[in-house]
């Protein structure tokens, strides 16, 4: 028989073996796992039948017969044999739940060390959210920063005259200028007329995107901002209909205030400058009248009196004016040989190619803006004091040059890189449009500006 020291000794013995296999579990969590727990409940069965048979053998008589001696022998052995049997299984176990852990640790090694350097994660959060966000990575959104000294067509601020003078002419068109060496303006704090010299110019001040992408920045980098996705088809280019007409498509247009002239500090003290900053100032994605015609009614209710065959024949005149010189602001319904205006949508109806029908849309979004007077008169003499409001545009008092895909800044068509709303786009815009990058467009708004120098 097993005596109860030598049992209780061997148990303990047992519990340091497993124990130290089981070390470093037990060091790192305090808590009883399932496998200890496990292999406690045995060794407490085995401890329990071993006291039983201790007491069990002490009621014996102190001599007991040869067979029971066998006998005793026999289950001595059995137990033995069953113990050393337990004590090899639950190693083995231990000896599986030590690897087992120690894989485990070196799986979490990896997230333990980025837990280490928790000042680092917030940085990787936020930038990741910022790439995310903007959508940088975007295959269908491109574009680039206008270099103001390699994209910019700078002889477009001619021609310029100084009290009815013209002091450099550049060879291009110009309008009308007002006459007179002097002229008259009130002037704070009393307001009273106040004699001073007319001037007018050419002033590069605005920017546009016209994009496919809603919510695609051409002319900030091709950085596509948050929300994108989710007007997926807002701006498309679609086949020919099944009647065999001509194809239709669909823009989303960006303005920003671009007063390049007086942020660079090209000219100093000169009052005749614009005096802001870059903004981002419309944004077609956000207005529901450019994304439905029927809705955008309520703007423009007079669509419906150009929206036939006669008053659209009378754009053709417009074309061809345009491309002579400059527009007739009395057809304000035509947009010269790129189409007609109405509705303000993003809706082009006849589309040609991408040039052309990137023209109307901007066009069309600056008869929208002058219609809701976030645009205003600066030309003649009513602009020479002040802004005056325009609720229907007047088309010779702007001029468009194309900055993306390529600049249009020479004099490849004999009248440099600017040219008036509605001039037909068929001499300069070849290689203007192609796959990929070339789909989308920037443009350059040059706008007549006539002032009072006091």
């Amino acid at each position: 028989m097993i005596k109860g020291g030598k049992t209780l000794s061997f148990t303990g013995q047992l519990l340091r073996s497993v124990g130290c296999s089981l070390q470093n579990c037990f060091h790192q969590k305090k808590e009883k796992t399932h496998l200890e727990n496990k292999i406690t409940m045995r060794i407490r069965a085995v401890v329990s039948e071993a006291t039983m048979m201790n007491l069990k053998s002490s009621k014996k008589r102190s001599s007991p017969s040869q067979g029971e001696l066998c006998k005793n022998l026999e289950e001595n052995h059995i137990q033995t044999c069953g113990i050393h049997t337990l004590k090899r299984k639950i190693v083995r176990e231990a000896s599986s739940a030590t690897h087992k852990k120690s894989a485990e640790q070196e799986i979490i090694k990896p997230s333990l060390f980025i837990k280490g350097l928790s000042f680092i994660r917030p940085f990787v959060f936020y930038s990741i959210l910022l790439l995310f966000s903007l959508g940088v990575a975007e295959a269908n959104c491109q574009g680039r920063f206008v270099n103001p000294l390699t994209d910019i067509c700078w002889s477009c601020l001619f021609p310029m005259t100084i009290g009815g003078a013209n002091v450099s002419g550049g060879g291009f068109e110009d309008t009308p200028n007002p006459s007179g060496f002097t002229c008259l303006c009130p002037r704070p704090p009393l307001n009273l007329p106040t004699p001073g010299v007319p001037i007018s110019f050419w002033e590069p001040a605005r920017l546009v995107d016209v994009t496919r992408t809603p919510y695609c920045l051409i002319n900030m980098g091709g950085i596509q901002l948050a929300g994108g996705n989710r007007m997926q088809g807002r701006g498309s280019v679609a086949a020919k209909g099944h009647s065999g007409g001509l194809r239709r498509s669909f823009y989303q247009v960006h303005w920003y205030v671009y007063p390049v002239i007086y942020w660079l500090e090209l000219l100093t003290d000169f009052a005749c400058l614009e005096r802001a900053s870059f903004d981002v100032a419309y944004l077609t994605e956000l207005d529901p009248l450019w994304n439905d015609e029927e809705t955008g009614f309520i703007l423009n209710p007079e669509a419906v009196l150009f929206g036939n065959p006669i008053a659209q024949a009378a754009c053709a005149a417009d074309c061809a004016l345009a491309s002579s010189g400059f527009p007739n602001d009395a057809l304000f319904w035509c947009g010269g040989c790129q189409g007609s205006l109405y509705p303000f949508s993003g809706s082009i109806p006849a589309h040609v190619g991408g040039v052309q029908a990137s023209l109307l849309a901007t066009m069309k979004l600056m008869g929208k803006l002058h219609r809701q007077l976030m645009l205003h008169g600066t030309m003649g003499k009513e602009g020479q004091c002040q802004r005056y409001p325009m609720p229907i545009i007047k088309k010779t008092q702007y001029k468009t040059q194309m900055v993306y895909p390529f600049p249009t800044i020479g004099p490849s068509t004999g009248r440099g890189g600017c040219h008036p709303l509605g001039r037909s786009e068929t001499l300069w815009a070849s290689g203007k449009e192609f796959p990929y990058q070339g789909e989308d467009f920037g443009y350059l708004i040059w706008r007549k500006r006539s002032c009072c120098v006091m």
